[in-house]
């Protein structure tokens, strides 16, 4: 919406700058404690959700520099049981072979494949509605907080510093959303892990995770996870046809 005249818009939040900040303290800190003391600082821990090996390609890449990252795949969105299986097979064959996770001494952890805690956080069954709603709609938002919230769980409990996903890396994912979710779970307890916030998309990501894809060979899946958005993208390919 058009602000009044003479009133300037609300500027959208630019969360890959606040990530290169992050970063860059990061940096500053590791680099001031080196030079007061002979052994090496460690990397901050980070846990990092991820949904498949494509969007975490690029992610890795960019951050195994700056944090000691596992991986948590959990994502009782994806349907069917076949496909959740696919990605984490894809995700486990991916790693081992890609450079930066294995100097990076990248971990990963699965969670159970429970879906029904899946129906639970969107709330279709009492809002049948809701199973239409467009990407990036309520539905969706739903399911982005409650990975969250469980990757905020893990890493509390595991004594992470970080956490963040890899969602943000997705032109179909609502960064803005996903960084208010990671943000309000940060100020839940006094020294809990803090939220890494992130746009992994912007300064090329999208299309780096694209040629990565390419180059490890790596499946892509041809629509976001839930029954409801591979219904979506099946309609949509029906109407193409």
């Amino acid at each position: 919406m058009e602000q009044e005249r003479g009133v300037p818009r609300a500027q959208k939040k630019n969360y890959q700058k606040q990530l290169d900040a992050v970063i860059g303290q990061l940096q500053h800190a590791r680099t001031q404690e080196q030079d007061a003391a002979p052994t090496p600082r460690k990397k901050p821990s980070l846990l990092l959700h991820a949904c498949c090996a494509p969007c975490s390609s690029y992610v890795i890449e960019y951050l195994a520099e700056h944090f000691a990252i596992t991986i948590l795949y959990y994502n009782p969105n994806i349907y069917p049981p076949e496909e959740y299986a696919r990605r984490l097979v894809e995700l486990e064959r991916f790693l081992p072979r890609f450079a930066p996770a294995v100097e990076g001494g990248v971990r990963l952890v699965s969670a159970p494949y429970n879906p029904q805690e899946f129906y639970d956080a969107v709330g279709t069954a009492e809002s049948p509605e809701r199973a239409a709603d467009p990407e990036k709609g309520e539905r969706c938002r739903r399911c982005y907080e409650f990975r969250l919230r469980r990757a905020y769980q893990y890493a509390a409990e595991n004594g992470f510093q970080w956490f963040t996903t890899t969602l943000s890396i997705s032109p179909f994912k609502d960064a803005e959303k996903i960084n208010d979710i990671g943000a309000a779970l940060t100020t839940i307890a006094p020294g809990a892990p803090r939220f890494l916030p992130s746009d992994f998309k912007k300064n090329g990501g999208f299309q780096r995770s694209l040629a990565l894809s390419r180059e490890y060979g790596l499946y892509r899946q041809q629509y976001c996870g839930c029954v409801y958005s591979k219904e979506g993208a099946e309609r949509g390919r029906s109407a193409e046809s």
